[in-house]
C-alpha cells in the first residue's frame, strides 16, 4: 500500500484536534454572522415577495378600477349618443311640423289668391257682359238709353242670372 493511504494514529488525533479548534473558532466567530446573513437574506426575499404581492394586488385593483371607469365611460357615451339621437329626431320632427305649417299657409294663400283671381275674373266678365248687353240693346232698340241706366239694367240682369 502507498504511504499516503496508511493510517497513522498520531496524525488522526492531531487532525481531529485541529478540526475541533477550527470548528470552535468558526462556531464562535463565524456561525452567528453567517446565520444572521442568511436570515437577513431570507427576510429580504420574503419582503420582496410580500412587496410583489402587494404591488400585484394594487395593479389588479387599478385594473379593475380602470375597467369600471371604461365601462362607465362607455355607458355614458351610449347615453350621450341616445340623447343626441333623440334630440336629432325631435329636431327632424319639429322641422317636419314647421314645413307642414308653412305648406298649409302656402296652400291657404294660394287658395285665397285663386279665389281673388276668380272673383276678379267674374267681376271683369260681368262688366264685359254688361257692356255687351248695353251695346246689343242699343243696337236692337235703335236708340241709346242713358249710360247709367244701361249699366244698372245690365247689372241687375247679371245678378239675377248669377243667382239662378
Amino acid at each position: 500500500m502507498p504511504a499516503f493511504l496508511e493510517l497513522s494514529p498520531g496524525l488522526v488525533i492531531w487532525t481531529l484536534i485541529n478540526f475541533s479548534i477550527f470548528a470552535f473558532i468558526i462556531a464562535k466567530f463565524g456561525w452567528k454572522p453567517m446565520r444572521d446573513g442568511l436570515a437577513a437574506r431570507e427576510q429580504a426575499i420574503a419582503d420582496a415577495i410580500r412587496s410583489a404581492e402587494t404591488a400585484n394586488a394594487e395593479a389588479q385593483a387599478i385594473m379593475r378600477e380602470s375597467k369600471e371607469r371604461i365601462a362607465s365611460a362607455q355607458a355614458e357615451m351610449m347615453d350621450i349618443v341616445r340623447e343626441g339621437k333623440s334630440q336629432a329626431e325631435a329636431m327632424v320632427r319639429k322641422a317636419a311640423d314647421d314645413a307642414d305649417v308653412v305648406k298649409k299657409q302656402k296652400i291657404e294663400e294660394a287658395s285665397r289668391e285663386i279665389d281673388r283671381k276668380r272673383d276678379e275674373a267674374i267681376q271683369q266678365l260681368r262688366t264685359e257682359m254688361a257692356t255687351l248687353v248695353v251695346d246689343a240693346t242699343s243696337k236692337m232698340l235703335g236708340r241709346s238709353l242713358q249710360d247709367e241706366d244701361h249699366k244698372r239694367l245690365a247689372q241687375d240682369y247679371i245678378n239675377e242670372l248669377s243667382k239662378n
